[in-house]
């Protein structure tokens, strides 16, 4: 394999085994639900913002403007309350993806995800009865305090549990699981959508992956990394036995785990301290880039949107739905691709090959929006125009899928030694969360701004991505947790600053 010019043997490493059994696919299939409810949460908020009973009850503004002749196409969903209800849960997340850095150590990756899923439940309850936008945005914050604790110990616990030789395809789970809770709410929005009350069953409806992951969660053990981190090595002993097989030696692992925890129990600093070191340097700025560079992709923007952009620019509210229905399918689809390549290909391959793709898509959606409504955004958009900005958005999502959307969970959650991870996890969900938040307030208002100009923003950054990949981002793929320092100190930039001793 690969690693900054240099190969390196990843099956190898410490004679760690890859062997998969059925007790590691079935926790890992239930850690991997925790993706459901946030991918039915990206795909319900856009959806239910173009409900007229629902606009008509929380944001009639926004009725009166779009029934104004001339309005705007790009600006009729312009509204800063209406981004507030989309945009809450993104802020309510940040301080419990934090917090979570903590809990995970002192109760485990699997607690987490209890505590999320319960607090996920509460806030679909409240948002299925809201009577007033303050009830809206109550819920909206108990979901993001729910998606904060998920969405750092899911992946963490994917990537600690997962044979080292499978890691990407496990860890991908999330992310397939997440596009497959996009694709269910979209559909129930299409199915809601004519009934007057059916922005309620679309919003309460989140209970339904809620239950599902938190039920499951209740049926699998935490993983041998927390178990020993928190000193339950008999219990670390047979929750390794359990997944890697009982006819497995897990020695070497298990005395890796130990070695890891013990080092981590010397170092006295706090490790959100610890993770601002020079040594650290490189993992501090791939748990910041990665996921800022995601969101840059503009894919949580489209997913969010979906319904409200394909109506600025012309599909009527049915169309809008399906042709979002149509991208969810393209996104599952090619989540499955990474699933079979990502071990087999590695992730830079990914990265690179996806931020090209995206780049001119989006240039090309651009275009056609360019010579169609000009800068007016009078003009409806033609039939023909219309599929063909349809088709881009497709092949801009399967370049989304099978890149950017499952490495971004993966590559912080298997870069960091143990001292450190759970807080680098958390920071990387924390940037994450915060620029979700800053791109969905704005969005509208940017699309009434840049007109069509707002897809080469967003290709201007795949492009700036894309090279940032070629250069600093080494190949992580069949590396054991415990063994990342080879590929720093093989990278040509970031060798200076890795040492062995790191780990």
């Amino acid at each position: 394999m690969a690693v900054g010019g240099l190969a390196v043997d990843g099956g190898k490493i410490d004679g760690l085994g890859g062997r998969i059994t059925l007790s590691v696919v079935i926790a890992c299939v239930v850690a991997a639900t925790s993706g459901l409810i946030f991918g039915y949460d990206l795909g319900i908020s856009g959806g239910v913002t173009t409900m007229v009973p629902f606009l008509k009850k929380f944001f009639p503004s926004v009725l009166r403007k779009a029934a104004e002749a001339k309005t705007d196409l790009y600006c009729i969903y312009d509204s800063q309350v209406l981004t507030t209800f989309t945009s809450s849960l993104y802020l309510a997340g940040l301080p419990s993806s934090l917090l979570a850095s903590r809990l995970a150590v002192a109760f485990g990756r699997r607690n987490m995800m209890l505590l999320g899923g319960c607090t996920f439940l509460a806030g679909a309850a409240i948002n299925g009865g809201a009577a007033n936008i303050a009830m809206l945005i109550l819920g909206r914050i108990l979901l993001g305090l729910g998606i904060g604790f998920t969405n750092q110990a899911a992946p963490l616990y994917l990537s600690e549990m997962a044979p080292p030789k499978w890691r990407g395809a496990f860890n991908t789970g999330f992310h397939f699981f997440l596009g497959t809770g996009v694709l269910c709410a979209s559909c129930i929005n299409f199915g809601t959508a004519k009934i007057s009350w059916g922005w309620r069953l679309s919003l309460a409806l989140a209970a339904a992956p809620a239950a599902i992951m938190t039920l499951g969660t209740l049926l699998i053990s935490d993983t041998p990394a927390s178990l020993v981190e928190r000193g339950k090595l008999a219990q670390a002993k047979q929750a390794l036995l359990k997944v890697r097989g009982h006819d497995t030696d897990i020695e070497p692992e298990l005395s890796e785990l130990i070695k890891s925890s013990e080092v981590a129990k010397v170092a006295k600093e706090e490790p959100f301290l610890m993770i601002f070191e020079r040594q650290y340097r490189p993992h501090l700025v791939m748990s910041i880039a990665i996921p800022l560079f995601q969101q840059l992709t503009g894919i949580n923007i489209m997913t969010f949107y979906a319904p409200v952009l394909f109506q600025s620019v012309g599909f009527g509210s049915d169309s809008a739905l399906a042709a979002t229905i149509l991208l969810g399918v393209v996104n599952l689809g090619s989540i499955l691709v990474s699933m079979f390549v990502v071990d087999r290909c590695g992730r830079r391959f990914l990265l690179i090959e996806g931020g090209v793709q995206m780049f001119l898509c989006q240039v090309g959606a651009a275009c056609v929006l360019a010579v169609t409504t000009g800068t007016s955004g009078t003009e409806r958009i033609g039939k023909g125009y219309a599929i063909l900005l349809l088709v881009l958005m497709c092949i801009y999502v399967a370049g989304f899928g099978w890149s950017w959307g499952p490495l971004c969970w993966l590559i912080p959650s298997e870069i960091f030694p143990m001292k450190i991870r759970p807080t680098g996890q958390s920071l990387s969900i924390a940037v994450l969360l915060t620029l979700t938040f800053v791109l969905s307030q704005t969005f509208l208002a940017m699309l009434c701004d840049f007109k069509y100009g707002i897809f080469l923003f967003f290709a201007c950054w795949n492009a700036v991505m894309t090279i940032f990949v070629v250069l600093f981002l080494p190949e992580t793929k069949g590396i054991p947790l415990d063994s990342m320092h080879v590929v720093w100190e093989g990278h040509w930039y970031w060798r200076r600053f890795v040492n062995r001793e790191s780990y």
